[in-house]
């Protein structure tokens, strides 16, 4: 195979939750050309498309759709065309979001709620470790390393059935006074609790990881 001689194209989208730009820039030191936009078609066209999110599910998820951003995910998938969410664009992924007795309906990529995390701090704030499966391609080269957290809320359980007919999910587990979904890989839609863009170089080799599978 022929060494790639361009950067691989990736969008960061745009739709008002902020954190946009850190993102973007430690993306690029990554290794990838990055587009900060909300336009259907460059997120749809991009060899990635990274989803951010910070503040409120219910926040997010009326900025998300504001961009079309359900049907955009859902074709990229279609078409094996990789997708990263990170912190709150983890859990925009899954069926259900409950902040403050509110439920809101998440984009379904995956089953279950997510719900507040029952410690007695919140928000889990800081470096954690992450126990990641042995086979994981996000954290080849950093499996031993700490994250940087910042959330109130995070995927407790995970509910997806085993796939019969095809790789299983990669689910990775971090513990804060009980154990929560702290990344997934998901053939071509991966996600992270934690903030890889304030993860300092265990965060680079990671995002390095997935420019690498574009």
């Amino acid at each position: 195979m022929e060494p790639r001689v361009t950067k691989p194209r990736v969008v960061v989208l745009d739709y008002g939750s902020g954190n946009v730009r850190s993102a973007s820039r430690a993306i690029e030191r990554a290794g990838a050309t990055v587009e900060v936009s909300h336009d259907r078609q460059a997120a749809l066209n991009a060899d990635g498309l990274v989803v951010p999110g910070v503040g409120a599910f219910a926040a997010c998820m009326e900025g998300l759709r504001g961009v079309q951003a359900p049907q955009i995910i859902d074709q990229r998938l279609t078409g094996d065309r990789p997708v990263l969410g990170i912190c709150v664009g983890m859990q925009v992924l899954f069926e259900w979001g409950v902040e403050h007795e509110v439920t809101t309906e998440g984009l379904g990529q995956w089953p279950g709620t997510v719900q507040r995390l029952p410690a007695r701090v919140v928000p889990h704030m800081g470096w954690n470790t992450v126990s990641a499966p042995e086979s994981s391609l996000m954290f080849a080269g950093v499996h031993d390393a700490r994250f940087y957290f910042v959330h109130s809320y995070a995927a407790l359980d995970w509910v997806l059935p085993p796939n019969p007919y095809g790789p299983q999910p990669a689910v990775t587990w971090t513990t804060y006074e009980a154990p929560f979904v702290s990344a997934v890989e998901n053939g071509p839609l991966w996600a992270t609790q934690f903030h890889p863009e304030k993860s300092a170089q265990a965060g680079a080799v990671l995002l390095a990881n997935w420019i690498g599978t574009l």
